[in-house]
């Protein structure tokens, strides 16, 4: 019979393990727990960061109110293995990923974690939860007297196997078991030629990784002599054939060793590919971006700015539906295009009755962004220096507009110029907003003198967990 200081302590050190590296692959991330030992047991809930409340009438739903939940299991007696595990799929809650799983050792487990806006795929994630599934039922099934409390530590540096998860599950259902190609070599090469520089410069350009078996069928624009093919593992001479395929559609082609030729980049063959673009790169199973990479680790971001904080904060101001999604779409579009070409620049969404005074370059008559050719032209004036001014009209008015006020408290001096000066902008001007992209990527947002945080999670630190009884949980918040 398990003890609950031995149950609590292996979910403290899992969850603790689990946040920690979801946090590093996705940011700030919570999770939380629901599970049963036995089919007689009560459900018990572990949520210490409050990651299900808000979930309640769905959670009572699910669990309370109907026991389809459990209809599905097939009972294991406890003494069945705990890598025998019946894997409970995703439960579909808005905002959450969750996955789950039955075991002899555990009856029920689903555990849950955040649905980041920006996550490239859940295939990793869902990995992870799983992995989590397993770690779990191990504990459990070696009891107190066997634990080694390493659980955590392996979800903590759970990253690049929870990727080779991921991509070994999508191989495995195309190609079947024979499956030549070994990932794990994969992912460190594509780390390693990311890292490499050429007079520089970072990488541009793809790489695809092909299974042998189907090289017979890739049609190669250039194909390298058997006894002369460049090894995969020699970084620098794979940064430097990746010359030959930056910007454009043609893509360098690998059997995992070597270096074999190079073709064009729409291969049907199930095949992995790295696409590098600078410092960011993104790694793809098919058509599928399965993470991104950058700074020599493995990540869910999709370093695009969703702009969620855009969208609230147009909600506050009395604009008509379809001006407000036109609005979002237009500064949306100018956002991404400083994304992709790496540049810093500055709008201010002036939703004053009147025109907000601004010092920069006026344009007369203003230009009617909602018309593609001046959405570019706007898109290539944010790159003077200075602010776009935008009015509620979706029209441009001004632009390399400079943003001056009064001195804030809150001012950061390790942020540069067109952080400051949003804060002073928008303080002094309560009826803008002001969108800031940094040249290295991230985008702050700023009304009346403050940083708009979506979703700001504080950093997650160990906490002792009070496991409660599901429905005492739910009861509880009513």
């Amino acid at each position: 019979m398990h003890n609950s200081l031995f149950i609590n302590r292996c979910i403290s050190e899992t969850l603790l393990g689990l946040c920690d590296g979801l946090s590093r692959f996705s940011g700030n991330s919570r999770a939380a727990l629901i599970f049963a030992l036995n089919q007689e047991s009560e459900l018990i809930i572990c949520d210490p960061h409050n990651l299900l409340r808000g979930y309640e009438p769905k959670l009572k739903a699910l669990y309370l109110e109907s026991d389809d939940w459990c209809k599905s299991i097939i009972e294991a007696p406890p003494s069945c293995r705990y890598n025998d595990i019946e894997t409970l799929q995703n439960l579909h809650l808005d905002g959450l990923i969750s996955l789950g799983g039955s075991s002899g050792p555990v009856y029920y487990q689903m555990w849950f974690t955040e649905h980041h806006p920006n996550i490239c795929s859940l295939g990793p994630t869902e990995c992870w939860l799983e992995h989590a599934v397993l770690r779990f039922s191990h504990d459990i099934a070696n009891d107190s007297s066997l634990y080694t409390g390493i659980s955590g530590n392996f979800l903590r540096e759970y990253a690049t196997h929870a990727v080779h998860d991921c991509i070994v599950d999508k191989a495995g259902r195309i190609l079947g078991l024979d499956v030549q190609i070994h990932i794990y070599p994969i992912l460190d090469a594509v780390l390693g030629i990311s890292k490499t520089s050429e007079e520089g410069v970072r990488p541009c350009g793809a790489l695809t990784f092909i299974e042998p078996r189907f090289l017979q069928d890739i049609r190669f624009l250039a194909k390298f002599d058997k006894t002369e093919l460049p090894p995969l593992g020699n970084y620098k001479h794979v940064r430097k054939l990746l010359q030959a395929v930056e910007h454009s559609n043609r893509t360098l082609v690998t059997d995992g060793k070597h270096i074999i030729g190079i073709a064009e980049s729409n291969i049907s063959e199930f095949h992995i590919t790295a696409v590098f673009n600078d410092k960011v790169g993104f790694l793809y199973a098919g058509k599928e971006v399965i993470c991104s990479f950058h700074d020599g680790n493995y990540s869910s971001n999709t370093h695009r700015a969703k702009l969620f904080e855009v969208e609230e904060a147009l909600l506050d101001f009395a604009v008509e539906p379809s001006i407000r999604n036109d609005m979002f779409q237009i500064i949306a579009a100018l956002v991404h295009n400083a994304e992709e070409k790496k540049f810093g620049c500055t709008f201010v969404i002036d939703l004053a009755p009147a025109p907000t005074p601004t010092a920069g370059q006026a344009l007369t008559p203003p230009i009617d962004l909602r018309q593609p050719n001046k959405l570019q032209l706007a898109a290539a004036l944010s790159k003077v220096d200075g602010a776009l001014h935008i009015r509620a009209n979706l029209q441009l008015y001004a632009f390399a507009c400079l943003l001056d006020g009064h001195r804030v408290p809150n001012e950061n001096r390790a942020r540069g110029a067109r952080y400051n000066s949003a804060l002073r902008f928008t303080a002094q001007h309560p009826e803008t907003i002001v969108v800031v992209v940094s040249s290295d990527r991230p985008v702050s947002i700023f009304q009346k003198g403050e940083k708009i945080d979506h979703g700001c999670i504080s950093s997650l630190s160990r906490c002792y967990l009070y496991p409660l009884h599901l429905r005492e949980w739910l009861y509880s918040a009513e």
